[in-house]
């Protein structure tokens, strides 16, 4: 990793803002244009941005991860999720540039009623979960140097995320009613982070499951975070089907991060740390 350039894209989101920070500590040489200045969605533009920097590596932060959104703005998630990768995976054979890309645990149906491994065969049942699916399909039909990396319910600083949700709901309501029965891995921007670079570090290729250990419910990870911060609001677990969704999602969801953990010979925190670690150094 030493004298590596590192392109980050999708700036304005929480994985790509704990990249800068992290990278930044580290002294690493790092490029992180605005998303208005680098449209992964813009085949010139990216271009022109790659023959100017001349990444060693790229990390793809970018993404449409508006589940709901999603199936009625079907070709704006296929632009983002698959359609900019064929650009970004062409460039990145051509000039030689290592690749890491983030997919995401709605690539599974949520049938199998166990963890996920890599072995796995998806079977998404969203536009969002088929839209990623197919992003992965094009890295990896055009690509031997990347590393793609499902992740699951991420948070960190930001707004678009779970807890940030459960805190505007705890401010109107003194009762907050969580899915209970909708279950995966809660994943700090932080140790995904932390992983990757390692990852890179160490040489990994391929496919991962990056998440925290563990697994939770929607409301047991409202709960955890809830209780954490110490504020006094009821938590009432009820079943997903009670909130009366347009999108269909994954009932259990969940991940092994074994495979990973194993290859960098690491232990990834657990969701539960990793909420303790957010909520000491984050305000509201």
């Amino acid at each position: 990793m030493e004298g590596k350039k590192i392109l980050i894209t999708g700036t304005n989101g929480q994985l790509a803002n704990s990249f800068i920070s992290i990278i930044g500590e580290r002294k690493m040489e790092f490029f992180a244009p605005r998303e208005e200045e680098f449209d992964i969605t813009n085949f010139i533009n990216v271009k022109a941005t790659i023959d100017n920097l001349k990444p060693d590596i790229i990390i793809n932060c970018a993404s449409y991860n508006r589940v709901e959104e999603a199936e009625t703005q079907q070709e704006l998630a296929y632009k983002v999720n698959s359609t900019a990768l064929e650009h970004l995976s062409s460039l990145c054979k051509k000039k030689g540039i290592f690749f890491v890309h983030y997919s995401t645990d709605y690539v599974f149906d949520g049938e199998k009623q166990d963890f996920y491994t890599e072995s796995d065969k998806p079977n998404p049942i969203n536009v969002y979960g088929k839209s990623k699916l197919k992003g992965e399909e094009i890295i990896r039909g055009t690509l031997d140097d990347y590393l793609i990396f499902r992740v699951s319910w991420v948070f960190g600083k930001g707004k678009n995320n779970f807890l940030f949700k459960v805190f505007e709901w705890v401010k109107k309501n003194r009762v907050v009613k969580i899915s209970a029965d909708e279950v995966s891995v809660p994943t700090y921007t932080e140790d995904i982070v932390n992983v990757t670079l390692l990852a890179l570090e160490k040489g990994l290729v391929g496919l991962y499951h990056l998440t925290n250990s563990g697994y939770a419910s929607r409301y047991e990870f409202a709960k955890y975070f809830i209780n954490k911060m110490e504020w006094e609001n009821i938590v009432i677990p009820l079943p997903l089907s009670s909130f009366h969704l347009s999108v269909r999602r994954p009932l259990f969801s969940a991940m092994s991060n074994e495979k990973l953990s194993k290859d960098l010979g690491v232990h990834i925190p657990t969701w539960e740390n990793a909420i303790e670690r957010f909520v000491l150094n984050y305000e509201f």
